[in-house]
């Protein structure tokens, strides 16, 4: 059986090539195997992010380079190219076996046998549109799928720039007067909204009546079609109005077909300099547009930390998945435990007196840690509080202190917010000491995060477990990873996490750990 080979190769291989140590290669890629022979699916939380370590890779890529059939391999760009170019040819090269590798945004062709590397993105415009590009039932291997949700939900987004009116107006030459004053008054409507850090706003029901309205005067309906008042557009039910007008162009067609769509979130982006705005439209809930995908081949699926429970239930509801064989492999306490400061006396997040608070526990700890070389990373997602913050220590701790920048000195202080961390620490060198401010629950000042709340709302849902802790506990998984690297010293000074309910769950998240009330300098040495 595959199951066997699989096991003995990735044996030898590990043991003559000396690969970083990871104790469940041997466990997963017998997994992996099982799922091609079988044709059988399966969720894997291997423990660790793919973006920063990948050490789990050799586990999916020996069987599928040892299967004789083809398979489907999607893969974020930033990683494809390593794999393609290095990680592959390498293996291939050890195992001798002869099989074709390409990569790309349209299948190799009929009859092709051999591992085809995509994006997130390219499989899923194939799988959600029914082109019939990829052939069925080929086993897909997904890596990185913690962002599947996000991949998706950007891909069913469609949208309305401003050079869309004038392909509209060029369009309907006849009813140019009429699009301009739609036009006008929903700028009006648009600008009159308060200024946020988010640039971006919810579509009030009264001006999606607006757009309505204009495509029933576009397609020439009767009076008694128009619509009486905007209460006729609640978040559950709105006025189905003709798409088939033929001015329509393609771009406004689809547009409008997705509003009409239930459970959708319509909102706009604001250039404040230009006067201009976009209209966006994306579902709320993916999982009923995800089922059908599941079903049409053979799938594994590999993330980090995708969920608290072995079975992934929460994260299985977000993304329509069903009952389909779990594991969740833990991260090694000897190789991969971190130290974790949670002081029990900080103020909360919320109140006055918690910056004062912040910046006199960044200064012990950056006290403690100065006799140490190497990186040490601020993480602090609110974005006046992270420019103060880096004033204040740039003030104390000189050039040292950068804001969001990569070249840094070997002794450098980072003071980031959590995408840039995200997106660079791959490439930085892994810090000795991460200070978190707060944990990164997505704030219900977002309009978006606002908006996909009201519908938890709406349905009885609980909204914090099934959206904001999921997202904080991913978020707060993936930026450790480094840490677990170097084994450094995770200070997280949010105090919610010693004073509510969910504060077990993000311990259990940030595990393996050992607590520690105090930092020292014997900790860095």
């Amino acid at each position: 059986m595959i199951e066997v080979e699989v096991h003995q190769r990735l044996r030898a291989f590990l043991k003559e090539q000396g690969e970083p140590y990871w104790p469940h290669h041997l466990t997963m890629a017998r997994l992996v195997a099982r799922a091609l022979r079988m044709n059988r699916s399966a969720l894997i939380q291997a423990g660790t992010p793919s973006g920063y370590f990948g050490r789990y890779r050799l586990s999916y890529l020996m069987p599928a380079l040892i299967w004789s059939g083809p398979v489907v391999l999607v893969v974020p760009d930033s990683l494809r190219q390593r794999l393609m170019m290095v990680e592959i040819p390498r293996l291939q090269q050890w195992i001798e076996i002869p099989k074709p590798i390409q990569m790309g945004d349209r299948w190799p062709g009929e009859g092709y046998q051999g591992i085809w590397l995509t994006s997130p993105e390219h499989w899923l415009a194939d799988r959600l549109s029914d082109s019939g590009t990829i052939p069925d039932e080929v086993l897909t291997i997904v890596d990185g799928v913690d962002d599947l949700e996000a991949y998706a939900r950007q891909q069913l987004t469609v949208s309305l720039e401003p050079i869309d009116w004038e392909h509209l107006m060029l369009a309907c030459p006849d009813h140019r007067d009429t699009i301009r004053d739609v036009r006008v008054q929903l700028t009006r409507s648009v600008f009159q909204h308060p200024v946020n850090p988010y640039e971006c706003h919810l579509i009030e029901s009264s001006d999606q009546a607006l757009l309505s309205q204009l495509v029933l005067q576009l397609s020439a309906v009767s009076s008694q079609h128009q619509p009486q008042d905007s209460t006729l557009f609640t978040p559950e039910k709105k006025l189905q109005v003709p798409v088939t007008a033929s001015c329509l162009t393609e771009t406004w067609r689809q547009f409008l077909k997705q509003v009409q769509q239930p459970h959708q979130m319509v909102w706009t982006t604001v250039d404040r300099q230009q006067g201009q705005f976009s209209l966006y439209c994306s579902p709320i809930d993916v999982a009923p547009v995800l089922q059908p995908v599941w079903d049409k081949q053979p799938i594994v699926l590999i993330g980090g930390l995708l969920d608290l429970e072995a079975e992934a239930t929460t994260f299985r509801q977000r993304l329509g998945l069903k009952d389909l064989t779990c594991i969740k492999f833990s991260p090694d306490r000897q190789n991969e435990l971190i130290q974790l400061y949670l002081p029990d006396r900080m103020p909360m997040p919320n109140t006055p007196q918690f910056q004062h608070a912040l910046l006199n526990e960044l200064r012990v700890l950056l006290g403690v840690s100065a006799s140490v070389q190497g990186l040490t990373v601020v993480l602090v997602g609110d974005t006046p509080l992270k420019r103060q913050t880096a004033a204040q220590l740039a003030s104390e701790f000189g050039s040292r202190v950068q804001v969001e920048k990569t070249c840094l000195e070997e002794n450098g202080i980072l003071v980031t917010g959590w995408e840039f961390w995200q997106q660079h620490q791959a490439v930085l060198p892994a810090p000795h000491l991460l200070a978190i401010a707060t944990l990164p629950i997505p704030s219900l000042e977002h309009p978006l995060v606002a908006g996909r709340v009201a519908y938890y709302k709406r349905h009885r849902q609980n909204w914090f477990q099934l959206y904001l802790l999921p997202v904080t506990l991913n978020e707060l998984h993936r930026a450790i990873a480094p840490i677990r690297e170097s084994q450094g010293v995770v200070a997280l000074l949010d105090s919610r996490v010693n004073h509510r309910s969910y504060g077990k769950q993000v311990l259990s998240a940030l595990s393996p750990h050992a607590r520690i009330n105090y930092v020292d300098a014997e900790l860095f040495a």
